[in-house]
C-alpha cells in the first residue's frame, strides 16, 4: 500500500513538472487562474518553488504600477528561462485579480502588486513575501530575494536600451553647438550665477531621493485594487515612492526660491516697494513649503511632536 502510494505521488509530482515545463516553454512567466493556482501549487505534492506576481493589469484596474512591476518581472523570468542553468527547480508566475479573485481572497491580500515565494514544502513564512515598498520591483532586487529564498542565482540580462547613450549624446552635442556658435564670447562660463544655479539643480536632485530610486527602482505611486485609492507619499520611514521624490523636490525648490527671495530683498538696490513684495513672497514661499515639508515628516515618522501652520 505504501509502495503504491509513493509510486502514485511520484506520477502525480512527474505530471505536475512535466505540465509546468510545457507552459514555461511558451511563456516566462505561466499565467495561473484559481484552479490551477490550487492544482500546481497549492496542493501537494511539489517538488519545486513558485514566485507568483499577483496583479491587476486590466485597462479598468488602472494599476501603472503592476505594469511597471510586470515588465521587470518578465525580464527576471527571462533571465532565467533562457540561462544555460535553467532547470524545473524554480518556475515563475503571475495571478491576475480579474482572473484570480479567489486566490486573493484566499491569501487574505487586497494590494497589488505582491510577489510571494511558494517553496516545495512547508507553510509560507514572513520572509516568503518580497517586501515591494522597501526594495522595489527592480529585477535585479528581485533576483536577490530569490536567491535568498531558492539559492537559485539568476543572471538578470536586460534588452539593450540606446535611450540613455541618444539623449547624453544630444546634450554633449549641444552644449558643443552653443560652445562652438559663442566661441568668441566665452564669459558665460565664467558666470556665478551659471554654475550656482547648476549647483543648486544639482543638491535639490540629489537630497530628494533620486539617487535611491536609481538604486532600489521603487514603484511610482501605488494604487489599492479594492478602493482604488491612490498613494504618492510612503506611510514607512524605510521606503519612498518615485512620485515622493518629485514632490519632496519642488517643496525644496519653492523652500529655496523663498530664501533666495529674502537675501535679495535684504541686499538688492531696488525701490522699497519691490523689495517689501519680494521679502512677502519669499516668506510665504517658506512659510507654506516648509510647512508641508514637515507634514510629510511626521507622516513618515510616526510619533514626530512637532508641527507648523498644518498637521
Amino acid at each position: 500500500w505504501c509502495f503504491r502510494l509513493f509510486c502514485t505521488l511520484q506520477t502525480l509530482m512527474s505530471e505536475k513538472v512535466t505540465q509546468m515545463m510545457e507552459w514555461a516553454s511558451k511563456r516566462s512567466v505561466i499565467r495561473l487562474n484559481g484552479d490551477k493556482f490550487r492544482r500546481f501549487v497549492k496542493a501537494p505534492p511539489r517538488n519545486f518553488s513558485v514566485i507568483i506576481m499577483f496583479t491587476a493589469l486590466q485597462p479598468q484596474r488602472q494599476c501603472a504600477v503592476c505594469r511597471q512591476a510586470d515588465e521587470e518581472f518578465m525580464v527576471l523570468a527571462n533571465s532565467w528561462r533562457y540561462s544555460s542553468a535553467f532547470t524545473n527547480k524554480v518556475f515563475f508566475a503571475s495571478v491576475d485579480f480579474d482572473e484570480g479573485s479567489d486566490v486573493f481572497q484566499m491569501l487574505g491580500m487586497n494590494s497589488a502588486p505582491t510577489f510571494l515565494h511558494f517553496p516545495p514544502k512547508g507553510k509560507l513564512r514572513k520572509s516568503d513575501t518580497y517586501e515591494l515598498q522597501v526594495r522595489g520591483f527592480a529585477a535585479e532586487q528581485l533576483a536577490r530575494w530569490v536567491a535568498d529564498r531558492t539559492d537559485v542565482q539568476i543572471r538578470v540580462i536586460r534588452p539593450p536600451n540606446y535611450a540613455g547613450p541618444l539623449l547624453l549624446g544630444f546634450l554633449l552635442a549641444v552644449i558643443g553647438g552653443l560652445a562652438y556658435l559663442r566661441r568668441h564670447n566665452l564669459e558665460f562660463l565664467f558666470n556665478r550665477n551659471v554654475w550656482a544655479f547648476s549647483a543648486l539643480c544639482f543638491v535639490l536632485i540629489m537630497i530628494s531621493g533620486q539617487m535611491w530610486n536609481h538604486i532600489r527602482g521603487p514603484p511610482y505611486a501605488h494604487k489599492n485594487p479594492n478602493t482604488g485609492e491612490i498613494s504618492y507619499i510612503h506611510g514607512s520611514s524605510q521606503a519612498q515612492f518615485v512620485a515622493e521624490t518629485h514632490i519632496i523636490l519642488f517643496f525644496n525648490a519653492a523652500v529655496t526660491m523663498g530664501m533666495v527671495l529674502l537675501c535679495e530683498a535684504a541686499t538688492s538696490n531696488l525701490d522699497t516697494g519691490k523689495r517689501k513684495m519680494m521679502c512677502v513672497t519669499g516668506i510665504g514661499l517658506l512659510m507654506l513649503f516648509f510647512s508641508w515639508l514637515l507634514s510629510i515628516f511626521r507622516k513618515k515618522y510616526q510619533g514626530y511632536p512637532y508641527s507648523f501652520l498644518m498637521r
